[in-house]
């Protein structure tokens, strides 16, 4: 109702819903605690204080940035269907190319701090990196090296469709670790995790250096 009315008072809600105006702002302290929606104070001279006469400050709420993020999108549609045209007018290798080009904003931002750590903690800066973007990484140890594990997929719908996201993620993750990686599992596939095994030592980390330089000449 907060949102498709842009703002409402305690007894706008009240009385469109049937319930007791207490009720109501019991409901409405709660949002506001978790940070769902916005109190606004009337100005003194508004129609609405004027209503009120006199007695504590007219409050109106509405929803709050946070409050519009737990409402259900439609993003991942947008997503889809805005990748789908590209794939018929650019074909598959233009999704990819896509998935890379976003991919190279974020390695603008994080190879940096990478960079700067020793090359055994890279995975566990790599994951810091990914759990600020939303996708909940850690990393564990395996037999011959690390695996990092990302319990979230901001993107895993849109993924389903089209594995150029995760392909070119996961070379994304060779390029930050110098290394060739692997990727066991992946969200978008059905799995309860994304899972990338990064080895102890690559005979091919040369090989992938040289890629990357020769794409960021490119």
């Amino acid at each position: 109702m907060l949102l498709e009315r842009r703002t409402a008072t305690a007894a706008d809600v009240a009385d469109a819903l049937g319930l007791t105006a207490a009720g109501v702002r019991r409901h409405l302290d709660r949002l506001l605690a978790d940070g769902l929606v916005e109190a606004m104070v009337q100005p003194a001279g508004s129609r609405l204080a004027k209503a009120r006469g006199r007695g504590r400050p007219a409050r109106s709420f509405r929803v709050s940035d946070a409050g519009r993020d737990a409402l259900e999108q439609g993003y991942d549609d947008l997503a889809v269907s805005a990748l789908r045209f590209v794939a018929e007018t650019g074909g598959n290798d233009a999704v990819l190319e896509f998935a890379r080009h976003r991919w190279a904003e974020v390695e603008d931002r994080v190879a940096p701090v990478l960079a700067a750590v020793p090359d055994h903690d890279r995975a566990e800066a790599l994951a810091r990196a990914l759990s600020a973007d939303g996708y909940a990484a850690s990393v564990r140890s395996a037999p011959h090296g690390d695996q990092v594990c990302q319990h979230h997929c901001p993107v895993a719908h849109v993924a389903a469709e089209f594995p150029q996201l995760c392909e070119a993620e996961t070379e994304f993750f060779a390029r930050m670790l110098g290394r060739h990686v692997q990727r066991l599992a992946t969200i978008a596939h059905g799995d309860g995790v994304c899972t990338t095994n990064v080895p102890d030592t690559d005979e091919h980390a040369g090989t992938t250096q040289a890629t990357t330089a020769e794409r960021t000449h490119a």
